[in-house]
């Protein structure tokens, strides 16, 4: 495998904690207490405990103080929202997530818009995601901003080039779409968000400086649509049988890595690429809220 070819999201994002730890130590010595970051896990979701148990981990690492607050599946929609106030009451916590998805019977953006913009770690609040379609100072999705965060620190030259974005989630491919089309150091790209309902979509990525794929195909971008030189961040996380597993399965992107390798100057990993650094940028968005806290 060429290593230098690769975008290795586990080693950045090791990189990146430890100097938000080193941050939180500076806190700490001038007597400020560490950012709190509370996770509220409705039932028990295999996919969701391990997001939420990585994210407690994370904030060992870095020095915070976590809350895991663990409630049954049953649980109401209004007793659900009157947690989400007590934790938006609570000067203890500068930041909280409700880990999605959540129980069919519970409307997600009842409980995302009652969430208090300022403790909106996730940034899904329609108070952040309008701040930053603006430009504003605001918590951007977690996803999108590890992705810049690759970006930035691997030097990736993104001004004046075209970006294809496959998949227009609320969660990954629309916020990507507004932050490279920013007037900032990551952005000015020309962009363009491609879905289920784009003609000729392989066209499209063909013509592509920077590919991001999140649209949850599995090996989906193959090496025939990718332009020479071009940068691929694979954001998709499937499940693919495999009978030589243990597991029965392996971990797969919506990007067939063996195939585009070659003809793509960087790429990212899955599994070690996106993942560790949305984790990694929740912690960033926590650290900024208690900043402002």
């Amino acid at each position: 495998m060429e290593q230098n070819k690769l975008i290795d999201g586990k080693a950045l994002s090791k990189k990146i904690k430890a100097e938000i730890a080193q941050e939180v130590d500076q806190m700490k010595a001038k007597g400020f207490r560490a950012p709190h970051l509370a996770a509220v896990l409705i039932g028990s979701n295999p996919a969701s405990m391990s997001y939420v148990r990585s994210k407690v981990k994370s904030c060992e690492e870095v020095g915070f103080t976590s809350s895991l607050i663990e409630k049954e599946k049953e649980i109401t929609e209004s007793e659900l929202l009157t947690l989400v106030e007590e934790l938006n009451n609570d000067e203890r916590i500068d930041g909280f997530i409700v880990q999605l998805p959540l129980p069919s019977h519970i409307d997600e953006m009842k409980v995302t818009m009652a969430i208090d913009p300022s403790k909106d770690v996730d940034g899904f609040h329609p108070v952040n995601l309008g701040k930053m379609s603006l430009g504003l100072d605001s918590f951007v999705p977690a996803t999108p901003y590890g992705i810049v965060q690759m970006l930035d620190r691997y030097g990736v030259e993104t001004s004046g080039k075209h970006c294809v974005i496959i998949g227009r989630s609320n969660i990954v491919g629309t916020p990507m779409s507004i932050l490279m089309s920013r007037k900032t150091k990551i952005g000015n790209c020309t962009v363009t968000l491609t879905h289920s309902r784009t003609k000729n979509i392989a066209e499209e990525v063909r013509r592509a400086d920077i590919v991001i794929a999140a649209i949850g195909f599995p090996n989906f971008v193959n090496g025939d649509m990718i332009k020479d030189g071009a940068v691929v961040i694979d954001v998709g996380i499937n499940r693919v049988e495999d009978e030589s597993s243990k597991r029965g399965y392996r971990l797969v992107g919506d990007v067939d890595f063996e195939s585009c390798l070659p003809k793509c100057s960087l790429i990212t990993p899955v599994p070690g690429g996106v993942g560790p650094m949305t984790v990694c940028s929740l912690m960033l968005n926590t650290l900024k809220a208690r900043k402002f806290s």
